[in-house]
């Protein structure tokens, strides 16, 4: 009973944040999103906002409690949060497997919209936060909307085919992966590159793979629609916007290649960037520990979940966010 009662109060502990949340419906071009506005608990005024924009997969809008201590991080600099489930996701209307990147950032900008309008929201200082695949999304919107006065990029690369390689190549290396195996793999990738670069139909596809885990119908037109994704020339009218910009990496990410992705920040942003490596982190900038086990993973993020991540990692966001003008 007592082994009992101390599982529920540490769970409650860890699971209470300085936040007041609001589910909230929007409107958009797939449809109506299901959301939460993550206000400081506390605040009096109008705030500032974080538009959160996903990695790839079915995110719902709290990424399963996992945004909740980045939240809060991001409330204690005076922000609020604002992030919406994908398309067909917690009861989200449409299918986010539809959607082109362009779709996504229109998307983020109808976010954006619906904030200008809401009193607890200060319009001088909206940001973005994207993870991921929502790399290629943060530079559009931000260079289209001079209402964006920030961004946090996490994990992001720069571009769709060269991640794609180097998450082939870093799975096969952590894997213990032969020459032949490789050589197969490399092939296989190879062979989808140039039926992606002649826009082959599902069925081509099919009868071409030999993957034993292809991809459905649904994934094929996501990739078709998105693999040609830079994030190049975007990115540089972000740096001529001189916008400043947060790059979080971890040293351990196997999706994108982060000396890649800084070498190309740096050269673009200038001097508005801050970036920040963590060693020991994954793609996710979760502890690798907690990456690699399902079941410590659970513990975790059910007793601890601000422990899920790096330690850092929390602290540098808010940082960046106490610092801006």
């Amino acid at each position: 009973m007592v082994l009992a009662l101390i599982g529920v109060l540490a769970l409650v502990a860890g699971n209470s944040y300085a936040l007041r949340e609001e589910g909230v419906t929007i409107t958009t071009a797939a449809g109506r999103l299901r959301g939460v506005l993550a206000l400081p608990r506390d605040a009096k005024g109008p705030v500032g906002l974080v538009v959160f924009v996903h990695g790839d997969g079915p995110v719902e809008a709290t990424s399963e409690g996992f945004y909740r201590p980045i939240w809060e991080a991001l409330a204690a600099a005076g922000y609020a949060s604002l992030s919406v489930s994908k398309p067909g996701v917690g009861g989200s209307q449409g299918n986010w497997l539809e959607q082109s990147l362009h779709d996504r950032a229109v998307e983020a900008e109808t976010l954006i919209d619906w904030a200008l309008d809401r009193p607890e929201i200060d319009p001088r200082r909206i940001g973005l936060w994207g993870a991921s695949q929502g790399g290629w999304v943060l530079p559009e919107v931000a260079a289209d909307r001079p209402e964006v006065s920030f961004v946090i990029a996490v994990s992001p690369a720069i571009n769709w085919l060269d991640q794609g390689r180097y998450n082939l190549l870093s799975e096969l290396d952590a894997a213990g992966a032969g020459e032949a195996e490789r050589q197969a793999a490399i092939a296989e990738s190879d062979a989808v590159r140039a039926l992606l670069n002649r826009g082959a139909t599902y069925e081509e596809y099919r009868e071409a793979s030999t993957d034993d885990e292809p991809m459905d119908r649904d994934r094929w037109g996501f990739v078709v629609r998105n693999h040609t994704a830079d994030a190049t020339a975007a990115l540089g009218e972000l740096g001529r916007r001189g916008i400043p910009v947060l790059l979080v990496l971890g040293e351990e990410d196997r999706n994108v290649d982060v000396d890649d992705t800084q070498r190309a920040y740096t050269r673009l942003l200038g001097g508005r960037l801050t970036t920040v490596r963590f060693p020991g982190a994954a793609h996710t900038l979760a502890r690798s520990s907690v990456e690699q086990s399902d079941l410590w993973g659970v513990l975790v993020g059910t007793f601890a979940p601000r422990h899920v991540f790096v330690p850092g990692y929390l602290d540098a966001q808010r940082d960046f966010l106490t610092g801006l003008p």
